[in-house]
């Protein structure tokens, strides 16, 4: 299994090599390994995503997908390696030190990790009121437009349990888009959906992702078509290792067997 080529490290105090901005690559793994109880999940995994670009991670069930995503965004630490994100190393940053990275990331949970006691307005607003100092005229219009924007109105009182699985999405999403981070990171945007909500979540990715509502996306998905829709890139995530990184045609007309054979059974 070839992992992806690595690209040229961003020069930091300490770094050798050539100088690369942290603007350029805002997400980059180096030799990342972790593990859960003594049984290895992620194997000495290189990859980088590069700004103004949607990287998609596919892979099958446990093969450490989400696990990729919340090292990312530092909500777990690596047993080996390290992880840059938005040109920091948070490899072993303590939890107060994230704070201020995590203005500039919005994540999408898989169960959208809605506040069940708030409402959608308390929800998409609580961002703006743990990370920025706003007058609340302009909470109002930051909130209201991104619930616009995902295509949800009259529904800023309503608390989750009163909506769609696929409405809790959208909020969630909202969320994740109300402080304009520079690095969005979607967990299962999909998962549980019916078809026709899925396009819904997949068109409004897309939207998004067209009109640049955020920098850089990184997406985890066992969705092949959400991915073939959203992506610039997928890596194949197997048996711990990307076993291939490319263009989504590339990636379904891989000439890799375990690609193939992951292809295959993804594609009914």
């Amino acid at each position: 299994m070839s992992p992806a080529r690595p690209l040229e490290r961003t020069a930091e105090a300490g770094d050798a090599g050539p100088e690369a901005s942290a603007v350029d690559v805002p997400v980059r793994l180096d030799r990342v390994e972790k593990g859960f109880a003594g049984v290895p999940v992620l194997k000495g995994v290189d990859l980088e995503v590069a700004r103004r670009s949607t990287l998609t991670v596919m892979g099958g069930s446990g093969s450490g997908k989400t696990v990729l995503l919340r090292l990312v965004a530092g909500l777990i630490k690596v047993d080996r390696g390290r992880v840059r994100t938005l040109g920091v190393d948070i490899t072993s940053l303590r939890e107060e030190a994230l704070l201020p990275l995590r203005r500039r990331m919005g994540f999408v949970f898989q169960g959208a990790a809605l506040f069940d006691s708030l409402t959608v307005y308390e929800n998409v607003a609580y961002p703006l009121r743990e990370h920025a100092t706003l007058p609340e005229p302009e909470v109002a219009e930051r909130v209201h437009h991104m619930l616009a924007r995902v295509g949800l109105h009259d529904v800023d009182q309503k608390l989750p349990a009163e909506l769609s699985g696929g409405m809790r999405k959208r909020v969630g999403i909202a969320r994740a888009l109300v402080l304009s981070p520079g690095l969005v990171l979607y967990d299962e945007p999909t998962a549980g959906l019916d078809p026709t909500n899925a396009r819904l979540i997949t068109e409004l990715v897309e939207s998004l992702r067209a009109e640049g509502a955020s920098e850089t996306a990184m997406v985890v998905t066992h969705d092949l078509e959400f991915a073939r829709s959203v992506s610039d890139r997928i890596a194949v995530l197997i048996e711990g290792q990307i076993a291939q990184i490319g263009p989504a045609e590339a990636i379904l007309h891989s000439t890799q067997p375990e690609v193939q054979a992951f292809v295959a059974g993804r594609a009914h």
